[in-house]
Order: structure tokens, then C-alpha cells, then sequence
């Protein structure tokens, strides 16, 4: 066993924990005073969940076996191996490895609350998500990552721009869509009640997202240092580029803009982090800003959905995104798990897997979405709350906590 490599992971797994409450306050910052609690909440109830689940079933069906390119099997339920000496997936440990992709599917399924924010049951979201992590999210993970279909045709993902961000994203807008839209929405302008919040959140996602990138690397070599350099040139080159676009559009560069562009430039560049030359990535970051701005702003009102905290806009959007930018700059010479150089290099090749990849990550999401909420709807009796429980707020109404007991004004 190489102690250096197992120490890189175990620290890296930290990293990646610490992102799921760094969500937490940046979701519950940009929500109202009264559902602060249920949002954080929404997040923090996979720390739980989500580890349970995987230790159960979770890393076998994502990493033992192959049942048609789809599905591992349980050969490893309840993480039933020699977890002191198993190698058996050539990782310096394989706990070590069950340990860091486990932070992985706990932040997956708190992303997509970002979409439903102010308006679900608290249990309708525990059984939906509970479903999604089986259908969606360990099919995905063994497609991309596990040896099943993705990586059969030769796509890459490094860190989770498909398993994770597209994932997350596009179940999020089919979620937003079926629950329907808040009270209000489109009459009533909506402000971030907390903004201090929002940075915080977006701070420690930018601290953690070294070792979601980085880490993927699974050893502590030159290529764990090329992901972070990559890693944080795309999350610099965001902002910059979203604050400029705030100035031209409207006179005012804000926080919450600062927040918003850092944050998708990290999605922009997961996939491709250990792949893609680092002047690369100040492109891939520079653009993402840009295009998920377009998204947000034109697109999302055309359709009229309500998208609460821009899931789908940031993270569906920035990770197809990110996987089309590894298309194109993606170089084996920096990583051979890429069999081919990408499209501006004069090949084709990996361009046309990674589309197919996006394509296919899309259809999972979409039908295992559907199929998760009709399962939590019937068991719940409807996934929306009521609108008195709506307009009193989600945080007495679901949790019966208040996070501000003295405030007493208009929310």
C-alpha cells in the first residue's frame, strides 16, 4: 500500500464532505428567511442518507461486477470485503476508493434540491432521492466510472461532469417541472435573503472542489497537481468572466454573481480537469459563464419553469458544457485514460463519445427522474406542499424550527 496515495484520498474525501454543507448555506442563503432550515436541511439529510446507502448497496452496484454495461451487482453488499488488504480495483485501497466516492453520491442528490426549493415535502424529497440514487445515480456511476457502457465506448468523465453535474441538473428541471412553480412566482420579485451565506457556501465548495478534482486523480502524483491547477484557473476565469457580464448588462457587479460564476466555472472544468492543458481552461471557464448566463436569462423564461436556484441553468447546462469543452481540448499525452486527443487537435473521436455520453446521462436522468417522483408521489400522497404550508414557510411547516425566532417582519 502507498501511504502518500491513501493519504491524498482520505484528505480529498474530507474535501469533498465538507462541499455538502458548503451547498447547504449557499442554497440557503439565496432562499427566503422562513425555509432556510428545510433547505439546509435538504442537504444535510444526505450526510445520512446517502452514506448508508452506499456502505449497503450503493458502492457494490456502482463498482463490483458488470450486469450488461448498466448495473454491478451485490457481491460486495454491505461492503463485504477484506476492508484492511482488498486491491481487487488496482486503487492503493479499495475502502480507501468506496470512502471517496461515497462524498460523491452525497452531494449528487443534494444538488438537484437547489430546483424544488420552497415548495416539497421533506419526506416526498427522502423517498424520491432514496429511488434516484438507485436508478440514476449507481447506474451512472458504474456506466462512467465502473468499467459499464460509457467508459466501453471511450468517453471520459474525471470527476463527475456526467455522473454527477448533468446528472443532477437535468433531474432537477424535470423535478421543477413536474412539482410545479411557487406561489408567486413570476409576480413577485425574489431576493437572496442572506447573501454573507451565499459566499460562504460558494468558499467552501471552491476549498472542497480540490479534492472532488484533484483527487480524482486517486494518487497523490503530477496529474492530482494538474487537476487543481485546472480546477481553480476555470473557477477564476468564471467569475471574472460573469462579473463582466454582470457590469456590461447591468452597471452593478454583485456578490451573489461573484458566487454564482465561480461556482460553475468548478462544473465547467470536472470532467475535463485531468485531461485538458491548463490554457484550457481559462477558455472552458471563460465561456461557461456566458452560456449558462443565456440559459438562465432567456431560455428559462421562454419555458416559464420554475428552476428555483438555477440547478438545471448551472449545473445541467455548465456540465454539458464541460463535457463538450473535454471533446475538444482533452489530450492523451496528459492523461492516457483518454484514447483520443480532442477535436481541436484534428480528431473526432472522443468529441463524438463525449456527445453520446451527455446524450446518454440525459435519457437516465430524465426516465429515472419520472419514475422516482410517481414512486415518492404515490407514497406520499403528492410531493408539493400545501400552499398555507408554503406561505407560513417550509421551515416551521416541515421541521418546526425557526432559524431567525426574533425576526418578526415581512419575509
Amino acid at each position: 500500500m502507498n501511504h502518500g496515495d491513501v493519504a491524498w484520498i482520505l484528505t480529498s474525501s474530507a474535501l469533498v464532505l465538507i462541499m455538502t454543507p458548503g451547498l447547504a448555506f449557499f442554497y440557503g442563503g439565496l432562499v427566503k428567511r422562513k425555509n432556510i432550515i428545510n433547505t439546509i436541511m435538504s442537504s444535510i439529510i444526505f450526510m445520512g442518507l446517502a452514506s448508508i446507502l452506499w456502505v449497503l448497496v450503493g458502492f457494490s452496484m456502482s463498482f463490483s461486477g458488470d450486469i450488461g454495461g448498466i448495473i454491478g451487482n451485490l457481491k460486495w453488499f454491505g461492503l463485504n470485503f477484506n476492508s484492511l488488504t482488498d486491491t481487487t480495483l488496482a486503487y492503493p485501497n479499495t475502502l480507501a476508493f468506496a470512502i471517496f466516492q461515497m462524498m460523491f453520491a452525497i452531494i449528487t442528490p443534494a444538488l438537484i434540491t437547489g430546483s424544488i426549493a420552497e415548495r416539497m415535502k421533506f419526506s416526498s424529497l427522502v423517498i424520491f432521492t432514496t429511488i434516484w440514487s438507485l436508478i440514476v445515480y449507481y447506474p451512472l456511476a458504474h456506466m462512467g466510472w465502473g468499467g459499464g457502457f460509457l467508459y466501453k465506448i471511450g468517453s471520459v468523465d474525471f470527476a463527475g461532469g456526467n455522473v454527477v453535474h448533468i446528472s443532477s441538473g437535468v433531474s432537477a428541471l424535470v423535478l421543477s417541472i413536474i412539482l410545479g412553480k411557487r406561489k408567486n412566482y413570476g409576480k413577485a420579485t425574489y431576493h437572496p435573503h442572506n447573501v454573507p451565506f451565499v459566499i460562504l457556501g460558494a468558499a467552501l465548495l471552491w476549498f472542497g472542489w480540490f479534492g472532488f478534482n484533484a483527487g480524482s486523480a486517486l494518487s497523490a502524483n503530477e496529474l492530482a497537481i494538474h487537476a487543481f491547477m485546472t480546477t481553480n484557473t476555470s473557477a477564476a476565469a468564471a467569475m471574472l468572466s460573469w462579473l463582466l457580464i454582470e457590469r456590461v448588462k447591468t452597471g452593478k457587479p454583485t456578490l451573489v454573481g461573484a458566487s454564482t460564476g465561480l461556482v460553475i466555472g468548478l462544473v465547467a472544468i470536472t470532467p475535463g480537469a485531468g485531461f485538458v492543458p491548463i490554457w484550457s481552461s481559462i477558455i472552458i471557464g471563460a465561456l461557461v459563464s456566458p452560456i449558462c448566463y443565456f440559459f438562465i436569462s432567456v431560455i428559462k423564461p421562454i419555458f416559464d419553469y420554475d428552476d428555483a436556484l438555477d440547478v438545471f441553468g448551472c449545473h445541467g447546462v455548465g456540465g454539458i458544457w464541460g463535457g463538450i469543452a473535454t471533446g475538444l481540448f482533452a489530450k492523451s499525452s496528459i492523461n492516457p485514460a483518454a484514447h483520443w486527443d480532442g477535436l481541436v487537435y484534428g480528431s473526432a473521436n472522443l468529441f463524438i463519445r463525449q456527445l453520446a455520453s451527455i446524450g446518454v446521462t440525459i435519457i437516465v436522468a430524465v426516465v429515472g427522474t419520472l419514475i422516482a417522483c410517481g414512486v415518492a408521489s404515490l407514497i406520499t400522497k403528492g410531493i408539493k406542499v400545501s400552499k398555507k404550508d408554503e406561505e407560513f414557510g417550509l421551515d416551521y411547516a416541515q421541521h418546526g424550527e425557526s432559524a431567525y425566532p426574533a425576526f418578526n417582519g415581512m419575509d
